[in-house]
């Protein structure tokens, strides 16, 4: 596989210059690092992107003493409604200026391909943190026409305020690197909160640049501050830390336990978007034309490191043997290389571990039994992994109930679609309650089993519907609480009530 890497000049200035520690709107070199260097590969070619000197905690400490005093003593919480807003818009304005080096950046550390990177990724995360910039002169409270008991009988105002929880960690993954970081930014911004945010170290250079538009914005010192490393050392520092207000969390349903427990210290809000295994499934009647393309993007968009990617395929068994050969003709039609190329639709995983764990998940498959259709291969020289079907699942198969985070469908029959109950009871055979969808042409039906299956997002006729202003987020153990649209702003503000006797 012939795959080049490309930098800009603007890309290699990044690289030459970049820290671990973003503080008070300046990089700063970190104190003597607790673990070894963190070292940032591009995963289509093995090559080395450069290595960042590991945090301390104190370095950590330092990061939430600038969000605290920023929050505590600053102007950020106070400052006009308009101005927070503006701050904003400036900030995606500058986005939308660095668009091309940011998707190069994306693609280069992600593996993004680079027809996703700057056709998906950039306008998406622009598109979010201006919808969040419009919110802050919007975040009002009520009256409330009550007669509390303390007042003795004397005439009152009641109303309430919202006001932001603090500083907040946010902590993100490394399969969408820069649109989670404007998922997180973008609410706890608009609320008038302060930020500790931590990437992937796997994936930190769109954050890294991101933090430089940041201090260009003008937005105060201290509001936003990043810090790089370790999930065990950073990760685990911010979710014990005493000072900070709340942490918000995407990554996995393991890690996301382990965040609760470390939140008790101080009781610290908890919002997390966990794992997802989501159902996909196609009624005889359903447009064939739609659902084959649509079912197999469902799992194999970003490689299948999607947390709300299809992999559960269930299909009524008058169509099964034609929607398998058409998603096989798909997933053999799919570009698989050189992330930068713009006809290649299917990029690297993000490294060595998880490709040997998607790969893992194809031996197990076999071993219990399922027919490995087409697939199931490392390319290399990066951490490629061919688009992967299997045909004749079952629930008690690993490759059904556990999130893969790989570009492997496992399909399975059904041949009664009148019982929508008992095919519901399958579709929701799982842990997890992310997203899904319904492929039918009939309304009812299709409305009556989105009705049915247990996830915070289903789409009918297509698959992972996400837009700026409608709400995403988990049931079950995929997590607690929404991200985008309104619904994202609850987890970053409080509600105070005030009565006043007069």
């Amino acid at each position: 596989m012939n795959v080049q890497t490309k930098f800009s000049e603007a890309a290699s200035s990044l690289l030459s210059s970049a820290s671990s520690l973003f503080i008070d709107n300046e990089f700063r070199a970190p104190k003597t690092g607790e673990g070894s260097p963190i070292k940032v590969e591009n995963p289509a070619t093995l090559e080395a992107l450069l290595t960042l000197a590991p945090l301390t905690t104190a370095d950590v400490d330092d990061a939430v003493a600038a969000a605290r005093d920023a929050f505590d003593n600053g102007p950020w919480p106070g400052l006009p409604a308009t101005e927070r807003a503006r701050l904003m818009f400036k900030l995606a304005d500058l986005m939308e200026r660095d668009a091309g080096l940011l998707a190069e950046l994306e693609t280069l550390d992600n593996g993004m391909p680079t027809v996703l990177s700057n056709h998906m990724a950039l306008p998406l995360s622009i598109e979010i943190l201006r919808y969040y910039a419009g919110w802050p002169t919007k975040l009002d409270g009520r009256t409330i026409p009550a007669t509390p008991g303390a007042a003795n009988g004397a005439p009152t105002l009641t109303y309430t305020r919202r006001e932001a929880v603090g500083v907040v960690a946010a902590i993100t993954p490394w399969n969408f690197p820069l649109g989670m970081a404007i998922l997180k930014l973008g609410p706890a911004l608009a609320a008038g909160c302060t930020v500790v945010f931590k990437p992937s170290e796997l994936t930190p250079l769109t954050a890294m640049h991101l933090a430089r538009l940041i201090a260009e914005a003008g937005f105060p010192e201290g509001v936003v501050n990043v810090v790089i490393g370790e999930g065990s050392i950073v990760g685990a520092h911010l979710a014990n830390h005493p000072h900070v207000d709340k942490i918000s969390f995407t990554g996995s349903t393991e890690v996301g336990k382990s965040i609760l427990g470390a939140a008790r210290g101080n009781l610290k809000r908890v919002s997390l978007e966990l794992g997802g295994k989501s159902p996909v499934v196609v009624f005889a009647d359903a447009d064939l034309e739609q659902a084959i393309p649509g079912a197999a993007m469902a799992t194999f968009l970003l490689q299948g490191q999607n947390c709300m990617a299809g992999t559960r395929l269930f299909i009524e068994k008058p169509i099964y043997e034609t929607m398998m050969a058409g998603i096989e003709q798909v997933a053999k039609g799919l570009k698989l290389g050189d992330p930068f190329a713009m006809d290649t639709m299917v990029g690297p995983l993000i490294s060595k571990a998880q490709q040997d764990r998607v790969a893992s998940y194809v031996v197990s498959g076999v071993e219990q039994g399922a027919e490995l259709v087409t697939g199931g291969n490392r390319q290399g020289p990066g951490h490629f992994f061919e688009p992967t079907l299997f045909s004749n699942t079952s629930a008690d198969m690993r490759i059904v109930q556990e999130e893969i985070f790989g570009p492997v469908i496992s399909a399975q029959v059904f041949d009664d679609a009148s019982d929508l109950k008992a095919l519901a009871r399958r579709v929701n055979d799982t842990q997890y309650g992310l997203s899904g969808s319904v492929w039918t042409k009939d309304l009812s039906k299709a409305h009556g089993m989105a009705h049915l299956i247990r996830s915070g997002q289903v789409a009918i006729n297509c698959h992972g519907a996400v837009d700026v202003n409608v709400p995403f987020g988990g049931m079950k153990q995929s997590g607690w609480g929404r991200e985008y649209g309104e619904a994202a702003l609850d987890g970053y503000l409080e509600t105070k009530a005030i009565t006043a006797v007069f």
